[in-house]
């Protein structure tokens, strides 16, 4: 098994989606015109089924509004370096519950779970840590380097 290759946390496809959707939502932020999902998933590969259904967890975590009428949409409800990658996770996937176990654990199994704490504590910290601008700049960053040409 090559370690390089090993992914122990991974990312869901709903949050993927969800971070692809609000970086589209980030993108016209400055223009104040409302995303419909159609716009979303004519950038995004996101099934516009699933797509309906992140953003409305978005909503209701009050990431994102929606308005309707002829020039309806999404936009988003704060600036981006407002929005914390954590925020994002917890509104599409929820907060996780701490396990319950049927016997009173060993002394190995909380040596296991002390490890997985601190896994999981890190792992937070660092969606904590990052917001949706930072995605977003990054990802400008990324797009204007593929855009220069060297002659």
């Amino acid at each position: 098994m090559n370690k390089q290759n090993y992914i122990l946390l991974d990312l869901s496809s709903k949050v993927e989606y969800a971070l692809l959707a609000l970086l589209e939502l980030a993108a016209c932020k400055e223009r104040q015109v409302p995303v419909t999902m159609n716009e979303i998933a004519n950038k995004q590969p996101i099934p516009e089924r699933y797509l309906e259904q992140i953003l409305t967890s978005l909503r209701r975590a009050g990431i994102v509004q929606s308005q309707r009428g002829a020039k309806g949409g999404f936009v988003l409800v704060r600036e981006p370096w407002q929005i914390t990658l954590l925020d994002i996770v917890y509104s599409v996937e929820g907060k996780r519950k701490n396990r319950e176990y049927p016997h009173p654990p060993t002394l190995e199994m909380n040596l296991v779970h002390e490890i997985w704490e601190q896994v999981n504590f890190a792992a937070v910290e660092v969606l904590r840590q990052r917001t949706l601008e930072d995605l977003y700049q990054q990802r400008q960053a990324r797009a204007q380097q593929g855009s220069m040409y060297y002659i």
